[in-house]
């Protein structure tokens, strides 16, 4: 798995959360204020869009997650 995906999963689950847990109608919530949880995600995908820098990229990298998949030859992998 490539920081980019895990990137995408984690935000995914980070709001998913974080909307579960700040919307009035939802049976698991706890306060609005989680919505603000939900704007600080948002707006750090938008500013990785636009700078490709990310906190949580920085950390995978020192995990030691690889940045691309590794080359594939003859269908096996390398």
């Amino acid at each position: 798995m490539t920081i980019e995906r895990l990137i995408r999963i984690f935000a995914g689950s980070f709001i998913l959360a974080s909307l579960a847990l700040g919307v009035p109608a939802s049976p698991l919530y706890q306060s609005t204020w989680w919505l603000a949880f939900t704007a600080f995600v948002g707006a750090n995908l938008l500013q990785f869009g636009f700078t490709n820098v990310c906190p949580l990229a920085w950390v995978l990298r020192r995990l030691g997650v690889p940045a691309t998949e590794p080359t594939r030859t003859n269908g096996q992998a390398a």
